[in-house]
């Protein structure tokens, strides 16, 4: 199982630096901002979740975390020009690392005996606190409080996850499908431009 961790916190880092540094680059960042924003990008989520937990922050104690971030933003910084002919590079990126970090934010979860609401909390918290930091960073209104689905989706993927899991469903259905479901659900809500309603203040 530690070693599922493991592979998922890698891959979801690097996914997540990737998504930072390019949201970064169409900011117009300086190369040191590149880094700056998918080093907080890659490791927000995860550093709350540690700490709401009482558990050691996972990057401060294993330098191969900060070594992933830097060459996702590597990566981004020498391909930008290669991405740039795919539009829906950045969305892909984000919503692999989303779907990454709210399983793995689950696990973890289960793995300290926490009850079912806890591990839902904890799951959106590792999966989408990066990228609140990151809009918040680049002076945008973050992705969460506006009418696009995207916490939900993770509530979603977790709560599926979960069920899965309660109900000792094959350990390979349990681990692929909650993450196949987070990345089809935001590529359709996305699409579709589906959303939740929005509330307005009248003036």
């Amino acid at each position: 199982m530690e070693e599922i961790y493991s592979i998922l916190m890698m891959v979801g880092t690097f996914v997540l630096a990737i998504s930072g540094a390019l949201t970064a680059m169409e900011r117009k960042f300086d190369v040191f901002g590149v880094f700056i924003i998918a080093f907080v990008t890659s490791i927000g989520g995860g550093t709350l979740r540690d700490i709401l937990i009482g558990k050691d922050v996972f990057w401060i104690f294993d330098p191969t975390y900060p070594y992933i971030i830097m060459g996702g933003s590597i990566f981004a910084l020498v391909f930008n020009k290669c991405l740039e002919y795919l539009r829906s590079t950045l969305l892909v990126f984000d919503t692999v690392g989303l779907a990454l970090f709210t399983i793995l934010g689950a696990e973890i979860g289960l793995s300290y005996d926490l009850n079912m609401l806890s591990c839902v909390i904890l799951a959106t918290i590792t999966g989408v606190v990066g990228g609140v930091l990151r809009d918040v960073l680049v002076n945008e209104v973050p992705v969460i409080f506006r009418k696009e689905i995207y916490a939900t989706i993770s509530i979603a993927g977790a709560s599926l996850y979960l069920l899965l899991k309660l109900y000792n469903v094959g350990y390979y259905i349990t681990e692929l499908v909650p993450v196949l479901f987070i990345i089809i659900l935001r590529f359709i809500v996305v699409r579709y431009k589906i959303s939740l309603p929005g509330i307005y203040k009248k003036i």
